[in-house]
């Protein structure tokens, strides 16, 4: 069997989940937390790819012995949680973990993500928030909040997601189910939310930037449906910085945790 474990990190001083060569990423963080708690080399891999300065609530892997497809260990799988984070550097935290089948695929088993981007609309920087959140000091239109719900609205169906890729990107197959998306006020931030059944590269990031056009006066929310039918990534808004975003949520197929 294979080790699935859920967990949290702060990706401020990462590259990334995936091993970048030799540079910090999670994955890499991970990788050496897992052999040193089991005593031989491990592959631990995870449910996405993030970008440098992404953050997650929770993020999924499925661990095995490098070259195997199980874990042969015999530690209880209720102790592993605080036994992995005693390996971890403290912006990283194992909060979860159980057996799965070794037919188990943490990235194709899933059934949707949940993303959250936040940001910080005020004049003044808060020093708390830097990495944590996209500071935006220009003034938005008094009704910015409904604009930008309204707007997130047109995302949520299937759709050719070209026009919210990153340019250059070698992904062929664009489109994508988007369940659901929303914007709401929260507290000094404004937080836009969005589920689907994947996401392409960077495609929250131009969504959230988007979103801050219609924000700001620059793009009207009916014009969400245009960009998206056109495919040009030149029409849609710039790519919010990384720091804002969070991957909140991860769903899984029914069945994907029975142990035949």
């Amino acid at each position: 069997m294979k080790l699935f474990i859920r967990f949290a990190f702060d990706g401020t001083a990462y590259h990334g989940y995936q091993v970048q060569g030799t540079l910090p990423t999670v994955q890499r963080m991970l990788n050496e937390a897992a052999r040193q708690l089991f005593g031989f080399e491990c592959d631990v891999m995870g449910c996405s790819r993030t970008d440098a300065g992404v953050h997650a609530r929770m993020f999924c892997a499925a661990i095995s012995k490098k070259g195997e497809c199980d874990l042969p260990v015999t530690i209880p799988v209720d102790k592993i949680p605080r036994a992995m984070c005693a390996y971890l550097p403290e912006d990283i935290s194992v909060y979860d973990a159980l057996w799965v089948r070794d037919d188990f695929h943490p990235r194709y088993c899933v059934r949707s993500k949940e993303y959250e981007y936040r940001y910080y609309p005020q004049q003044i920087r808060d020093p708390f928030q830097g990495k944590r959140s996209w500071h935006v000091p220009l003034p938005l239109l008094p009704d910015a909040v409904e604009r930008m719900n309204r707007a997130a609205q047109y995302f949520c169906g299937t759709h050719d997601f070209a026009a919210f890729m990153a340019q250059g990107s070698q992904i062929v197959e664009t489109t994508r189910t988007v369940f659901s998306a929303s914007v709401r006020a929260d507290g000094a931030f404004l937080s836009f939310r969005v589920r689907a059944d994947g996401f392409l590269y960077n495609m929250v990031r131009i969504m959230a930037g988007t979103l801050l056009e219609v924000a700001l006066g620059k793009m009207q929310p009916e014009d969400i449906p245009a960009i998206i039918q056109s495919g040009d990534r030149v029409r849609a808004g710039r790519t919010a910085p990384a720091v804002g975003l969070y991957l909140d949520s991860v769903e899984y197929q029914p069945g994907s945790f029975d142990i035949m």
